[in-house]
C-alpha cells in the first residue's frame, strides 16, 4: 500500500477476526499519510467473520460471572467492542480526507492498540476453553459509525467521544466484577485496554474541538445538536470522572453529563 489510508482498508476489509487483528497490528505509521486522496470502495465495509451471530443488543443477556461460562460470556463481550473498535479507527482513516497527517497516525496507532487489545482478550478466551464467535453479539458501535459516515465532525462527537467513552465508565466495575470472581488475568487486561482507551478519546476530544474551532462552533452546544441528530444513546452514570477528565473531557461537558 503506497499510503497510511490505502493501508487502513486492509485490516477492514478482512473478514476473519483473527487477520484483522494481525493487519491491525501491522499497520506502519511511516507511510505518507494521503491526506488528500478521495478513495473510492467497493467491497462490503467492514468485513466480518461469520461469527458470532449479531442481534439485537436487549436480546444479550447477562449471566452470573462465578461460571466459567458466564466470566467468558463477559469477557467475550468486550472482544466483540475491541474488533470493532479496530475497523472503527480504520474507517475514520479513509473515509474522511482532507485532515493533517498527524489525524491518520494518531487513529492507525488508535488501530493498533485496539488490535492489541482483542489479542489479549482472544488469548485469554482461549485459555478458558472458548473462542472468539462463541457467544452472540450486538452491532451498536457500527450502526453509529453507519448514521455519520458523512460526518466526520458527528463521527468523532458520537463515536469516540460518546460510545467509548461509556468504557472509561464501565471499565472499573467491570474489572472488580471479574477479579471478585478470581478472574486476576482479565483484570490486569482491563487495566491496559483503561490506559490506552483514555489515550483513544483523548485523540476523539481533540479532533472534534480542533474542527469545531476550524467551523466557529461551540463544543458543548454543538455536541447536544449532533446527539439529538444522530439519536445517540444518553450517557448514563455513574461517570468516571478522574478517567474522562484524563481524556481531555472538561468541567462544562462533565456538567452537561448529567442534564
Amino acid at each position: 500500500m503506497t499510503t497510511l489510508r490505502h493501508a487502513a482498508l486492509i485490516p477492514l476489509c478482512l473478514t476473519g477476526a483473527d487477520d484483522k487483528a494481525k493487519a491491525g497490528l501491522a499497520l506502519d505509521l511511516n507511510l505518507p499519510a494521503g491526506a488528500d486522496e478521495q478513495i473510492a470502495v467497493e467491497t462490503q465495509i467492514p468485513g466480518r467473520p461469520s461469527k458470532p451471530v449479531l442481534v439485537l443488543h436487549t436480546e444479550v443477556k447477562p449471566r452470573s460471572v462465578h461460571t466459567v461460562e458466564g466470566r467468558a460470556a463477559l469477557i467475550h463481550a468486550i472482544c466483540h467492542i475491541e474488533l470493532n473498535a479496530i475497523d472503527l479507527a480504520c474507517d475514520i482513516i479513509w473515509r474522511f480526507h482532507g485532515m493533517p497527517d498527524l489525524f491518520y497516525r494518531q487513529w492507525a496507532q488508535v488501530a493498533k492498540e485496539e488490535a492489541l487489545h482483542f489479542s489479549l482478550l482472544r488469548d485469554h478466551l482461549r485459555q478458558m476453553g472458548f473462542e472468539y464467535g462463541d457467544f452472540p453479539a450486538h452491532d451498536g458501535l457500527w450502526r453509529m459509525a453507519e448514521k455519520t459516515k458523512h460526518d466526520l465532525l458527528a463521527r468523532l462527537a458520537l463515536v469516540p467521544r460518546t460510545l467509548e467513552a461509556r468504557g472509561l465508565d464501565a471499565s472499573p466495575p467491570i474489572k472488580k466484577k471479574l477479579v471478585s470472581a478470581g478472574d486476576m488475568r482479565a483484570g490486569e487486561i482491563l487495566d491496559v485496554i483503561l490506559r490506552d482507551e483514555i489515550g483513544h478519546v483523548a485523540v476523539g476530544n481533540h479532533w472534534y474541538r480542533y474542527l469545531c474551532e476550524q467551523q466557529g462552533r461551540e463544543v458543548v452546544a454543538t455536541y447536544a445538536e449532533l446527539a439529538e441528530k444522530y439519536d445517540a444513546p444518553k450517557p448514563r452514570g455513574p461517570f468516571n470522572l478522574e478517567a474522562r477528565r484524563l481524556a481531555g473531557f472538561d468541567e462544562a461537558e462533565l456538567a452537561a453529563l448529567g442534564e
